[in-house]
């Protein structure tokens, strides 16, 4: 099954491609060139670090370290050689958590997107380097089915996230259901590269409620948590995301953008960049204060 590509607008002078080796195998990790405040982005599941080309190109990356990898069993890392182990949200994190260290970041922004996004939730549990936390499409969920049913929308294509093995047209109607209506010939490419045992244990887990209690990690969390969804969001369900009582609110209100859907930073870049880049402009200065207090106390 193969599908045409067009070259990816982060494959620049600008950015820096590399492979780093971590327990559950190789993760390729892009960085921008710039030297501020760190932001890491996490893309959602059957996409990879391509999805942040126009994020990439914006002028906030020759400013800020940005850093975009594909996460295991996607793009260009390696597919897992234990998916059982190395599959869950919690490996996931602790993933990102060794390729945070060989960087040597101990404080950076996470923007997580989709599936990025709960990975990235479970890092602000356990990793002391998380600063900021930006979610979109992505509903912070507690344990059990019925909390499931509250935070997600119900489709027939919402089964998709569960099945391993996918057929050209269940890559189109994933696609559809992560990029709207017109999916471009790489992101149905990324979806088809993507190790399908990646759905079935994410799903196996969020089932059997094996995992940490995201509700309650984003609402007691102790850094700035900016939420920004597009108004037409497929698959998380919007009234939920808006209820929840978050201690540490970015703004004091859940940011929507018009007329977009689940991936508002491909749809809305130029809305979407603003919003990004003055959220990792705020943690960046909450994290200087930080510090100096600290080596003050």
């Amino acid at each position: 099954m193969v599908f045409a590509q067009k070259p990816a607008i982060g494959h620049s002078m600008n950015t820096i491609d590399s492979i780093l080796y971590t327990t559950n195998g190789q993760i390729s990790v892009r960085q921008s060139r710039g030297t501020g405040m760190p932001l890491l982005m996490l893309h959602g599941s059957g996409a990879s670090k391509d999805v942040f080309d126009n994020q990439f190109a914006h002028p906030m990356a020759d400013r800020h370290r940005m850093i975009a990898l594909d996460l295991p069993g996607h793009g260009a890392s390696a597919n897992a050689d234990d998916p059982q182990a190395a599959y869950t949200l919690q490996a996931m994190a602790a993933t990102v958590g060794e390729v945070i260290d060989q960087l040597g970041l101990t404080h950076v922004a996470v923007f997580g997107w989709s599936l990025g996004g709960h990975v990235a939730i479970d890092m602000l549990e356990h990793n002391k380097a998380v600063a900021g936390l930006m979610l979109t499409g992505t509903p912070p969920v507690s344990r059990g089915p019925l909390a499931m049913l509250r935070a997600f929308h119900t489709s027939w294509d919402m089964l998709l996230t569960s099945k391993e093995q996918f057929n050209l047209r269940d890559i189109e109607r994933f696609g559809r259901l992560c990029y709207g209506d017109h999916p471009q010939p790489e992101q149905l490419q990324s979806i088809a590269r993507a190790d399908g045992r990646v759905r079935t244990a994410i799903f196996r887990g969020l089932s059997r409620g094996d995992w940490s209690d995201q509700k309650l990690a984003v609402e007691h969390a102790s850094v700035p948590v900016a939420i920004v969804n597009g108004a037409h969001e497929p698959i998380a369900r919007l009234s939920y995301v808006n209820s929840l009582a978050y201690n540490t609110l970015w703004h004091g209100q859940c940011h929507v953008i018009p007329e977009v859907g689940h991936a508002p930073f491909l749809d809305a870049p130029d809305t979407f960049n603003q919003l990004l880049d003055q959220f990792v402009d705020d943690v960046g200065r909450q994290s200087a204060l930080d510090n100096r207090q600290t080596r003050t106390a």
